[in-house]
């Protein structure tokens, strides 16, 4: 098994990434590359790694859904008191990951965290799906329950709660936005000496400064 492991390995061939190439506004960046990801039938292309840090300073990491872009940042939903939330709440850092193989492309963002309004989430509750909007009632996302029958029982329960009236949205649930100082655009070339393209500022006032890394 691990002989097999390091033989693994894909020669990346499909585009270069100069400077010149990337669009002044990293945002409009984003959006480029993120409907290219679309277009190429990338499955789930706003999947991303969120890392976090936890209390002890240990990163921690996870898989959740960007849910809107903006120039303000990127906003994903949670449960405010999940192991995720709690650690957002007393370290607001974090940082973003999206790969893109299909395109031989990552995307990597790095900023602090800030939660959303709370009429930004009831928009985002409002629209979710029935099932999805129960859903969040019944988990107390990350604590130790005892079988998945739990659960099923807690969803019954609440069906027959909010039977014929509209399902409110928790008050532990909503939004957090990461608002970014770092933003890296990677692009997959041959023998590993890939294309990295970096924009950084110090201050939500500064203009943004672009500059290749080296791979």
């Amino acid at each position: 098994m691990p002989s097999a492991i390091s033989d693994l390995r894909n020669e990346y061939t499909l585009n270069g990434l100069d400077t010149t190439d990337v669009l002044p506004d990293p945002f409009a960046q984003f959006r480029l590359w993120f409907d290219a990801a679309l277009q190429a039938g990338v499955p789930e292309p706003n999947a991303m790694h969120l890392s976090t840090v936890t209390a002890e300073g240990h990163p921690d990491g996870r898989i959740v859904l960007l849910k809107d872009v903006s120039e303000t940042g990127f906003t994903f939903y949670t449960n405010y008191e999940s192991r995720k939330g709690r650690e957002l709440t007393q370290q607001p850092f974090a940082a973003l990951t999206f790969f893109y193989p299909q395109l031989e492309r990552q995307i990597r963002i790095e900023g602090t965290v800030e939660k959303v309004s709370d009429e930004e989430s009831d928009a985002y509750f409002s629209s979710r799906p029935r099932g999805s909007q129960i859903g969040a009632w019944v988990s107390h996302q990350s604590s130790v329950i005892d079988s998945r029958a739990v659960l099923e029982q807690r969803q019954r329960d609440l069906e027959t709660e909010f039977a014929g009236k509209a399902v409110p949205r928790p008050p532990y649930w909503g939004g957090f936005r990461v608002v970014p100082h770092t933003l890296e655009f990677w692009q997959g070339r041959p023998s590993r000496l890939h294309d990295r393209i970096q924009y950084h500022r110090t201050a939500l006032t500064q203009p943004w400064q672009v500059e290749r890394l080296a791979p």
